[in-house]
Order: structure tokens, then sequence, then C-alpha cells
């Protein structure tokens, strides 16, 4: 009898030890601090769409033309990327505001009364990119989309590769801006990386500068196989502007180019004047132009 007792009290001993353990436990978990949830603003096209491949919750995206993913279509609209409502910004108590680099001189003085500022990305290139894509990675536990991304812009710059024969193919790049003519862009804007990546050669190149002004005297001595329009912001406007253009000018007659029917021009979601995350669909269309 006394040893059924001392059984039956060993196991209702042990019984408590386990329940008072259980019970610990959640008392520290349910004390324990919450980690502080993200609040990510982005401003731009290109920044939303990178939130996108890395799973990223938004509370704050720009109010645009195009269509953003569809996780982001309840999020609080902030203003246009060109000129964000810096009232509504603060009022989202974000913990990061991202922009793209190109922007930083002219959001400047508009974000200098606030308490926070913005973290401006570099996307002017596609290793820009990829260094983009890494740093945010690595900073919201998301190392894995980042690195899908980053394999599938590699994929397409080994495929680019492959595709160059023969001599480079001769390439002029015009930016062109809703009522206001164009700029030639350089080897050191994207779309000119863009063609650097895919073997080709930009006829204008610049140590300091990713943009020029035109020039007809200029021009005149360039011999492009190939003309690459860009029309990422308002194309209906901005396309029949390079179509009047090149109706009226007589110097676009004379190129390689004109004569090969080989004008292409560049839209968004694939193009852009920074780099998109749609660097991989971008690069592939470049190749094929210069190198059919």
């Amino acid at each position: 009898m006394n040893r059924s007792r001392q059984v039956t009290m060993g196991i209702l001993i042990g019984l408590l030890v386990i329940i008072l353990g259980v019970v610990g436990v959640t008392q520290y978990t349910t004390h324990q601090p919450r980690q502080k949830q993200p609040r990510i603003v982005a401003t731009t096209d290109a920044v939303v769409a990178i939130a996108d491949k890395l799973d990223l919750k938004l509370v704050g995206v720009p109010k645009t033309q195009n269509a953003l993913p569809k996780r982001y279509a309840g999020v609080t609209k902030i203003g246009s990327p060109m000129a964000p409502n810096i009232e509504k910004i603060a009022a989202l108590k974000p913990t990061a505001v991202y922009a793209v680099s190109v922007l930083k001189d002219q959001y400047s003085e508009a974000f200098k009364a606030q308490k926070f500022h913005p973290q401006f990305l570099k996307l002017d290139t596609v290793s820009d990119l990829k260094q983009t894509l890494t740093t945010l990675g690595t900073r919201y536990d998301r190392t894995k989309q980042a690195k899908q991304q980053i394999a599938v812009i590699d994929r397409a710059e080994a495929k680019a590769k492959k595709r160059v024969h023969g001599p480079k193919t001769k390439v002029l790049i015009l930016m062109g801006m809703p009522g206001a003519g164009y700029m030639i862009a350089t080897d050191r804007s994207y779309v000119g990386n863009l063609v650097k990546k895919a073997g080709g050669e930009n006829v204008y190149s610049s140590a300091t500068s990713a943009y020029v002004s035109p020039n007809n005297e200029s021009l005149a001595t360039k011999a492009p196989d190939v003309i690459l329009r860009l029309e990422h912001a308002m194309p209906e406007m901005v396309k029949p502007q390079f179509e009047q253009e090149f109706a009226t000018n007589p110097l676009w007659a004379q190129m390689p180019a004109v004569k090969n029917q080989r004008v292409y021009d560049l839209q968004q979601p694939d193009f852009n004047a920074t780099a998109t995350i749609q660097a991989a669909t971008a690069l592939g269309r470049v190749s094929h132009w210069l190198y059919p």
C-alpha cells in the first residue's frame, strides 16, 4: 500500500514539475517585448517592385500610372515619385523611407524638416541593383529571395554574353522627356550599362555624366547601327515627340539605324532611367536587338 502511494506521489510530482515548466515558459514568452515590425515606405515604382520580389510589406507606395503589385493595392499612396507628400509619409510613422539615388538632390530639401531621413538606393547599373538586393535581403531577413532574383539576372547576363558576335554594334540611346524634347544617354546611364553588358558600344561616352544635351553637329558624326529611345515617363506623349523629331529632322534619315529599321522604343515596366527588378528581361531584349 505504501509502495503504491509512493509511486502515485512520484507521478503527481512529475506532472506538477512539467506543468510549472510550461507555465513558466508561457509567461516568459508572453512578457518578452515584441520585435518592432518595419514600416517601410517606397517612393518610386522601382523600389516597390524590388520590395515585391523580396516579399516585403509596405505602408506607403507612390501614386503612379503604372500598375503596382496586387499585394500593395490597398496601401496608402504618398504622392508622385517626383514629388512625394512629406506630410502623408510622416503620418505613416515609417521606420524606413526608400528612394533612388538620382532623386537625392530633389528630395533633400523637402525631407529636411522631418525627423526621418530617406535612404537612397543606388540603382545606376545592373551591379548596383544586385548589391541593393543583397543589402535589403540581409537587412530584412530576405536573403533567400534576394539570391533568387540575383540568380535570374546572372543567367540573363551569361546568355547575353553568348549572343555577342562579330564587330561591336554601335548604339545611340535617347531619353525622351514629356514636352521637353530628349537627352542623349551615355555609357554611364542605366540603359547604357545594359548596352555594355549586351556587348554593344555606346557612341556617346562620358567620365562624369549619365546624360548630355543633343547637338546636331555632334550627332551627324555618329553612325549608330541601333537607336534605343527610352520613353519611361508618359510614353503617350513622348513617343509622338520622337516620331515627330525623326520625321522632320533630316539628320536621322542618314543614320544606318534608321535606314535599316533598327530603332526601338523602350518603355516601362521593362525599362526605366534607373535599374529595375525587370533588369533580366530588359537585358535580354537589348541583347536581341543588338545581335539578332
